[in-house]
């Protein structure tokens, strides 16, 4: 799969475009650490497998996706997305009653569900205002930073592309009549 499209899934996926791109484009160079702490990063790890669980694939923790989420956000994000995203954090914990990583599978689904459905609202509704007289930038929600997240930091990891999606090493021989079976994963490439 091709940066281009798994950008267009994403933003397909959340409704939104994906936040931290000119930071990810123009960076100078990435730092070697995340201001995230273990427990921070443990988080991110259960809600991008909440997202993305194992089933017959593996699963978003599977693909380191919690250290890759903390590291893109120190990296990319502006401060002011960094506080969207770190307030998110938070207001997760809170709404689950204290610890998310305390909620049964099934009840951190729920909460999630949840968040999708406020943050699809939060993006329809500043939509509508856009054709008004909404001005100046538009002020993410965290949960479609975490969506965004979860879903790039899976299908970029060597874990998405190689046992997930079908891998092609490139360069290699172009063969324009590839049989294709429907049902089969779609192509990963480098």
């Amino acid at each position: 799969m091709e940066r281009r499209e798994l950008l267009k899934m994403i933003a397909a996926a959340t409704g939104a475009a994906m936040i931290g791109v000119p930071g990810l484009v123009f960076a100078q160079a990435p730092g070697a650490t995340s201001a995230f702490s273990a427990t921070d990063i443990a988080l991110l790890d259960e809600i991008a497998d909440t997202i993305l669980p194992r089933t017959k694939t593996p699963g978003a923790k599977d693909a380191g996706a919690g250290p890759f989420m903390a590291l893109y956000v120190t990296d990319c994000y502006t401060p002011e997305q960094q506080a969207i995203f770190r307030a998110g954090l938070v207001d997760i914990d809170k709404r689950a009653g204290g610890r998310f990583t305390a909620l049964a599978p099934q009840a951190r689904t729920e909460l999630l569900r949840g968040l999708d459905a406020e943050a699809r609202k939060q993006i329809s509704t500043t939509a509508a205002a856009a054709g008004g007289t909404h001005r100046g930038p538009v002020k993410p929600h965290y949960f479609t930073m975490l969506k965004q997240l979860s879903i790039f930091s899976f299908f970029t990891s060597q874990v998405g592309a190689n046992e997930v999606l079908q891998y092609v090493a490139v360069p290699g021989r172009y063969d324009g009549d590839m049989p294709y079976v429907p049902g089969t994963p779609a192509w990963a490439t480098d």
